[in-house]
């Protein structure tokens, strides 16, 4: 009869199994589950902390070679699966009971494509297996309902008496382009948008959600400031475009969420580039690496770089965007790839414990 291996040896061999974002091994995360050994069959469980992981399928292969390797085994079955953390052990809090993780998406100024990208992000994480709803709060001109094609839907009231999102290729969507009439402006001071923050997440039947990404207005106004106020975040996506002066400008939103101790996860460079879709050159018309140089400056994650394409902007005008219309090209994979590194901050932030739980301004 031949050896018959134990379950301390098959997390032994595991041990030699590293997440790469979170640079410590899977059995001291907690990830290794349901460990189940008969005879020379050995099969186990690895929950990750996002479905969007990069290397899920890298990191199945090592965990099943290494536990292929030790004596006795002769067959192994591994299961990939995830539970997204919390940014609070406790919860985000009662305005918004079961929302894992909220993420603004903010930009220092206008016309860098924030909303673009905030859709695209969304769209890619629950492609990816999340739960995930979008908050159109960028009120004085709410482009979300055109973009995912939803422009006309008046929003309906839930048995609990709050508002019921729309749901669009299959993420939660609310906005205030969905109250606002199309020949009308929004023309408000601080009190009512604050007010507006507060019916947006606690007046919204958002139940149960791992990500909640927040489409900001351009700038450092009251919407900002209202929501980290409100709630804890997790920590803010940053949107910029190469060239020097929004740089300048994004900058400028960095400091102001570390003066409301909202971390930052990263910044994203949008229309980075172009690619000609003739003869494949790559032509930088707004310079290049921009984004990438000042998170280096800063010491801030670099998420990722996202082209200049006509192809984003009409899927955007028609109301499909590109991640839905064409999720295997190369514009797609650039907003997939992205949301992965996202995910991934995310993921290190929570288990970091480095979340600071109470909001404070400090000028």
């Amino acid at each position: 009869m031949g050896d018959v291996v134990s379950e301390s040896q098959v997390l032994g061999a595991l041990r030699s199994v590293r997440d790469p974002d979170l640079n410590r091994d899977i059995v001291s995360l907690g990830f290794v589950k349901d460990i189940k050994i008969c005879g020379g069959a050995v099969s186990f469980t690895i929950e990750l902390t996002t479905p969007a992981c990069p290397v899920r399928d890298q990191m199945k292969e090592q965990a099943r070679a290494a536990v292929q390797s030790l004596n006795g085994v002769e067959q192994v079955q591994v299961t990939m699966t995830s539970q997204v953390r919390s940014s609070s052990q406790l919860g985000i809090g009662s305005m918004i009971q079961g929302v894992k993780n909220v993420i603004p998406v903010a930009s220092g100024k206008g016309g860098v494509g924030k909303s673009t990208v905030s859709a695209n992000l969304a769209l890619a994480l629950a492609q990816s297996g999340a739960t995930v709803g979008l908050m159109d709060a960028d009120i004085y001109g709410p482009s979300i309902p055109t973009i995912l094609g939803v422009p006309d839907y008046a929003p309906q009231p839930s048995p609990t008496g709050r508002i019921l999102p729309v749901i669009k290729y299959g993420i939660k969507v609310i906005s205030m382009g969905f109250f606002l009439p199309r020949d009308k402006a929004v023309i408000w001071r601080g009190p009512m948008l604050d007010k507006m923050v507060s019916q947006f997440l606690g007046g919204v039947e958002w139940g149960e959600l791992d990500y909640l990404l927040v489409d900001l207005p351009p700038g450092t106004g009251d919407v900002q400031l209202s929501l980290c106020q409100k709630i804890p975040l997790t920590g803010a996506t940053i949107v910029s475009t190469p060239q020097d002066v929004a740089l300048k400008v994004a900058e400028k939103a960095i400091i102001m969420f570390k003066q409301l101790n909202c971390p930052i996860l990263g910044l994203v460079e949008n229309m980075s580039y172009y690619v000609c879709s003739h003869c494949g050159q790559r032509d930088e018309i707004f310079g290049s690496g921009g984004a990438r140089r000042l998170s280096e400056e800063l010491q801030l994650p670099f998420l990722g770089e996202i082209p200049v394409a006509t192809g984003i902007r009409l899927d955007s005008d028609r109301g499909c965007p590109t991640v839905v219309s064409e999720p295997g090209s190369f514009l797609a994979k650039a907003f997939f790839d992205v949301a992965s590194n996202l995910a991934a901050q995310i993921s290190i932030r929570n288990l970091s414990g480095e979340l600071k739980q109470d909001i404070k301004v400090s000028f």
